[in-house]
């Protein structure tokens, strides 16, 4: 084997080492993302723990979250990994135009230079400033509708995104759609839950309210003219106070009708 054979033979294999240590990382991330949102079904904490992880395995500039409101009419903002303090925040999609093409395409915008692409010459002195170099937006999407986009930044001086990395994020938010579904499902079933629970609370007490007042009338007999001249309380302060609650309960369940 000549030397340069040798030489192409090393870079190969490094090659293959490096594409399977990123390979490994990817599912690692991929498993500990399971693990959060799994174990939750608050969409805030959902998105919070889709944009830490991804943040922190790529090492961003910046990795944002964005929903859109039915109809697509607002989009806000409502994770951050720079600033997890930030939850709702309406936006001007016309200031985000990779943003603004994932949602209405439903495909992944990559812009491998963010300092030379004529969408983003408005905002080249900003992305110049924090050494932005690609930008990418990989659309959130339930049943053929994005419904959000993740959009991710990287440094200048940073790795690059490879078609392995895109491939990951796309996983990604292809998992954070299903966990947000799973998590608007379950405060569906928790408001039904809670708006049948009123009037079932109602039934309730208006039924042990009849049966109060059949137990008063089996324990007490209705009294004759002899006994108190018709008034049924005379002769039994206890039964005159049972009388008074009752009325109190049958009046404040008239108003609250």
């Amino acid at each position: 084997m000549t030397a340069a054979l040798a030489i192409d033979e090393v870079e190969r294999l490094q090659s293959r080492v490096h594409a399977l240590e990123q390979e490994r990382k990817h599912l690692l991330a991929v498993v500990e993302i399971l693990q959060e949102i799994g174990g939750t079904l608050q969409f805030a904490d959902i998105v919070q723990s889709v944009a830490l992880r991804l943040g922190e395995t790529f090492g961003l500039d910046r990795c944002s979250i964005f929903l859109a409101e039915r109809g697509g009419q607002r989009v806000r903002l409502v994770a951050s990994y720079e600033d997890p303090a930030i939850r709702n925040y309406v936006v001007d999609v016309d200031r985000y135009p990779e943003l603004r093409r994932a949602l209405q395409t439903g495909e992944t915008v990559f812009i491998a230079d963010a300092a030379t692409d004529p969408s983003l010459s408005p905002a080249h002195g900003v992305l110049a400033a924090r050494r932005v170099k690609t930008i990418t937006a990989i659309p959130i999407s339930w049943r053929g509708v994005a419904i959000g986009a993740i959009l991710l930044r990287t440094f200048r001086d940073g790795p690059s995104f490879s078609a392995a990395d895109l491939k990951f994020c796309q996983v990604v938010a292809n998992l954070t759609a299903k966990a947000l579904r799973n998590a608007h499902r379950f405060e569906r079933l928790q408001q039904r839950r809670d708006d049948g629970d009123e009037p079932r609370q109602r039934e309730r007490e208006q039924a042990a309210l009849l049966g109060f007042m059949r137990q008063l009338l089996a324990v007490y007999p209705r009294p004759t003219a002899a006994d108190g001249c018709g008034d049924p309380t005379v002769g039994s302060p206890e039964l005159g106070r049972l009388v008074g609650v009752a009325e109190a309960v049958l009046a404040q369940e008239a108003l609250s009708r």
